[in-house]
């Protein structure tokens, strides 16, 4: 079993669940410690099981629901030491012992899972997305970038799952409400990704194998999910790939998607 759940995915808020026979982490714990935990019950996980909260940066809608989950059921935290750093408010309800760091590019275990973090261009601290790896299948999760680069096309290659950013339309961004400088930083380099660049990188890595994907973080304001998809697609036939040899989904801000279960394929190295 290796199974994959995004709890809540989107501007407003993010986690993710990840389990294997004898191991359940988070990803991020961006919503209120009650939401998480009614989310975590729905699929009938108990928030006690959780083995550890990885973080992936410290912006808000990844870290709010940190302090209470820890003060409730001492759950271990792993960041980076930057990510720390920028986190004080979290970092201050943490004992020490249970305050984990990891480096870029360096595995680490969880129980039975292999992780390996790797950079990504996003207007923070030290930001990073997962390789997590169980037997020999790994999952891959990438929100809040820029922009995709050859780097992060080799962190995500020979993935079996991938959670990827699709946060904006960018004509919906050129036309919303929001104020110039903030269309300006999601549009930038180390802002958002958009549904094309999605589009496009998926097409580069189903020729490394890539049979499912999650769209995840979507914009409230700047997209919809039959949008994202749409594009997606249209991606991929520019590419000349058939839609029916992937499977793809939309990750729901404010709902726990259906439960991915990854069975043993193609052995992976790290």
């Amino acid at each position: 079993m290796f199974n994959f759940c995004s709890l809540y995915s989107g501007s407003s808020g993010n986690s993710l669940f990840i389990e294997t026979p004898n191991t359940k982490i988070l990803i991020d714990a961006g919503e209120s410690a009650k939401k998480i935990e009614t989310a975590l019950n729905s699929i009938n996980v108990d928030v006690k099981d959780i083995d550890a909260i990885l973080v992936t940066h410290e912006h808000v809608d990844h870290i709010k629901g940190i302090p209470t989950l820890y003060k409730k059921f001492k759950v271990p935290i792993y960041a980076n030491r930057e990510t720390w750093d920028a986190m004080p408010e979290v970092a201050s309800k943490v004992e020490n012992e249970n305050q984990n760091l990891f480096l870029i590019n360096e595995n680490f275990d969880i129980g039975d899972l292999k992780i390996l973090p790797f950079s990504i261009p996003h207007d923070a601290a030290n930001p990073c997305g997962f390789n997590i790896y169980y037997e020999n299948q790994k999952i891959s999760v990438a929100t809040d970038l820029g922009h995709i680069d050859s780097k992060i096309i080799k962190s995500l290659e020979s993935s079996s799952f991938i959670l990827l950013e699709a946060n904006y339309d960018p004509n919906i961004l050129k036309c919303s409400r929001y104020p110039y400088l903030l269309k300006q930083r999601i549009a930038g380099p180390n802002g958002h990704l958009s549904n094309e660049a999605a589009g496009k990188a998926i097409s580069y890595l189903m020729n490394s194998g890539l049979k499912n994907v999650m769209l995840g973080h979507l914009s409230k304001e700047n997209n919809f999910p039959e949008l994202a998809y749409k594009t997606v697609v249209d991606e991929l036939f520019l590419n000349n790939f058939d839609e029916n040899n992937i499977k793809i989904g939309v990750a729901s801000r404010s709902n726990p998607s259906n439960i991915i279960n990854l069975e043993v394929l193609n052995s992976v190295t790290y």
